[in-house]
């Protein structure tokens, strides 16, 4: 008598394929975390490009820099200015961060302070990067550069 064979997977069989998966998954996540930050970075570093090259627009069209404190206020204004730029500057990658913005010291508006936290404190871009000596009040970084991450712009 021959026995009948039925076709198919048994559980454990499908238990251990799902775990090597799983495993060859959670694999993949954690190797991509640091070409994530940098790629967040980059996109950081982008951003303030970008804005740097708003500021100057706004600045050729008015004489000044806006005189917001915050970078949504700012980036409002740009956009309000009508110097060629339609929508707002880019917020940052992350919802737990944000970029920041201040006018020069005190009533100054012929100067201004750009800045963003970065991921890596061993970004590439910190290397021969000088800090600004002298931030406005209330400018909500310290700008130190590869020690606490904080990367400025500033004219």
């Amino acid at each position: 008598m021959q026995r009948k064979r039925n076709k198919g997977f048994t559980l454990i069989e499908i238990l251990i394929v799902v775990a090597i998966i799983a495993i060859l998954a959670s694999a993949v996540v954690i190797g991509l975390g640091p070409a994530q930050q940098s790629g967040r970075d980059a996109r950081r570093l982008s951003d303030l490009r970008e804005a740097q090259n708003a500021l100057e627009l706004y600045y050729n069209a008015k004489g000044q820099y806006p005189s917001e404190t915050t970078w949504d206020a700012m980036s409002a204004d740009i956009v309000a200015a009508n110097v060629g730029i339609t929508s707002p500057l880019p917020d940052d990658p992350t919802n737990n961060k944000t970029y920041s913005y201040q006018y020069g010291a005190s009533t100054d508006l012929s100067s201004y302070v750009i800045g963003a936290t970065l991921e890596n404190k061993n970004n590439a871009v910190f290397k021969g990067y000088n800090p600004p000596t002298a931030l406005p009040d209330g400018f909500p970084l310290t700008c130190k550069g590869s020690s606490d991450g904080t990367y400025c712009l500033t004219l």
